[in-house]
């Protein structure tokens, strides 16, 4: 069996590109974590694409918002009891690669990867198209590239100045859409002044067709058109690494995740389908959020909402490369990317890291434009289960790491799952379940069925390099021995330049005392 490095702090470098620089720094602060765990959950899916989850299941689309909500809240549970004993900027990566293996560890982090750098342009593109309506003088590409630069530029100073964006940035998307909820509440409760809504009112429930219009089938359809809006809430578990105290981050943003998913997806949606009946036409020609905005007489309420579309696109992107980079970075740390990527600057950014995925952002860009039926389209389909194939391994490493942690630091499980294991392996066989209902969705282009498909072929081929990659160095493919988890040791989450790893067991240090500040190196 493989153990866990001996860690050490390495020593400040130049800090230019291919020199080593003093490891990722604890330059997020308090309230930027708060405010990346509040805004990770409000991705620019909701405003633009729950119209169409409305028009497929009616009022009923509340039973798929808190259908998904409730297996994000306990992914999230999950992935905080890990986290919490062990914050690292390599998250559910770091830890599959303990709990399952290296070649878990290498597959999910590579598929994370490239499931960001492909929003990046998807995300790039939507404010590319709002910023062009505002100043059409500059044409689409022309705005996807000022996009990509400026964010990209803000990455390359510091993690702080990731952080400052990201509070601004998330912080209008929280005030808008509880303003929203607000606003609508008193409308639909007629207690708004100088509002006369005829259509508002609870009525608009079971009116029109009733609460399940299109049957109960329409419930999980809904579950498919809204469970990937949802992808972002694990972000606050990577930025922890890099905060001033990551264990009482990582546990007040998982503590905090259910009123989270309750007030701002099932609050808003609430508003929106008790404002208007779920199929007044407004909904799917202007988008929910801007008929809803509209039938109280708000003026200029699409250029309303198109800015905090765009605020969302722009939050969506900053976090996007954040993530990209970093999971890069812990992958680089272990030895499953190239070294380079682990290599940091005096600011204790990865700038290779960060690098590498905004070039593979402005490839995915330009294929956008120059092959948007074709290539990118596979881009999109082919990356578009993989927030599903993380939740399940989530589970899965879960189930391994409580042992682990238990045997070795059972003080560090300040973050308990709820009835574990039968609420995991529940969680689990829900996950599956909703893999395969995708699978009999066959309309369109990017149908359920095509989208599962392709994101299996490439996870199989990621999975298929993880196994020859480990075979050809003669490391084992399991993070376990045959003798039971009090004896489990990590899989090596070496520097670049550490050695080979030896036999010894584990310390107790090996979980839980990684911290940004502390040290360069992720403990897995």
């Amino acid at each position: 069996m493989t153990s866990q490095p001996t860690l050490t702090k390495a020593e400040p470098g130049p800090g230019g590109p291919g020199e080593p620089g003093p490891g990722l720094q604890a330059g997020l602060k308090n309230r930027h974590l708060s405010m990346i765990a509040i805004g990770g959950v409000i991705g620019a899916g909701l405003f633009v694409g729950s119209s169409s989850g409305i028009a497929t299941a009616g009022p009923g689309i509340l039973l798929s918002y808190a259908l998904v909500g409730t297996l994000v809240v306990l992914v999230m549970r999950m992935l905080g009891e890990m986290s919490a004993a062990n914050p690292t900027s390599g998250s559910f990566s770091a830890h599959a690669d303990r709990a399952l293996g290296r070649w878990a560890g290498f597959s999910i982090g590579w598929l994370y990867w490239f499931f960001w750098v492909v929003v990046l342009a998807v995300e790039a593109t939507a404010g590319a198209k709002i910023l062009e309506g505002w100043m059409p003088a500059v044409p689409q590409w022309g705005w996807a590239l000022i996009v990509m630069v400026v964010l990209t530029a803000t990455n390359l100073v510091s993690v702080g100045s990731y952080g400052e964006f990201e509070f601004w940035f998330a912080g209008i998307k929280v005030v808008a859409i509880g303003a929203f909820i607000v606003v609508g509440g008193l409308a639909v409760f007629g207690a708004l002044p100088g509002v006369d809504s005829d259509k508002a009112g609870l009525g608009n429930l079971t009116g029109h067709g009733g609460f399940l219009p299109n049957g109960p089938g329409a419930i999980l359809t809904g579950v498919l058109l809204v469970v990937f809006s949802f992808m972002g809430s694990e972000i606050a578990t990577l930025a922890a690494g890099e905060s001033e105290n990551p264990q009482r981050a990582v546990t007040k943003s998982t503590n905090s995740i259910i009123w989270r998913i309750g007030v701002f997806y099932l609050g808003s949606i609430f508003v929106v389908v008790t404002l208007l009946p779920w199929d007044d036409p407004s909904i799917k020609e202007q988008g929910s959020y801007v008929a809803a905005l509209d039938s109280l007489g708000i003026a200029h309420a699409g250029q309303i909402m198109n800015f905090i579309v765009l605020t969302s696109v722009l939050s969506c992107l900053n976090s996007g490369l954040y993530t990209a980079s970093r999971m890069a970075f812990s992958l680089g740390e272990r030895g499953d990317a190239p070294k380079v990527f682990a290599r940091t600057t005096r600011r204790g950014v990865p700038l290779a890291a960060i690098v590498s995925s905004v070039v593979f952002g402005f490839v995915a860009v330009f294929f956008n434009y120059r092959f948007p039926d074709s290539v990118f389209l596979f881009l999109v389909n082919s990356s578009g289960a993989v927030a599903l194939f993380v939740w399940l391994v989530i589970c899965f490493s879960q189930l391994r790491m409580r042992k682990i942690i238990q045997a070795e630091s059972p003080e560090k499980l300040v973050v308990r799952m709820w009835l574990y294991p039968y609420l995991t392996w529940a969680t689990a066989a829900l996950i599956v379940f909703v893999l395969g209902y995708m699978l009999t969705d066959t309309e369109g282009e990017s149908s359920g069925r095509t989208t599962v498909l392709l994101s299996l072929l490439v996870a199989a081929v990621v999975v298929a390099i993880a196994v020859v990659k480990e075979r050809g160095s003669g490391a084992r493919l399991s993070g376990h021995s045959p003798t039971g988890p009090a004896t489990t040791a990590a899989c090596s989450d070496s520097t670049p330049s550490d050695s080979a790893p030896s036999d010894s067991a584990p310390s107790d240090s090996a979980i839980g005392s990684s911290s940004a500040a502390g040290s360069p190196v992720d403990k897995g």
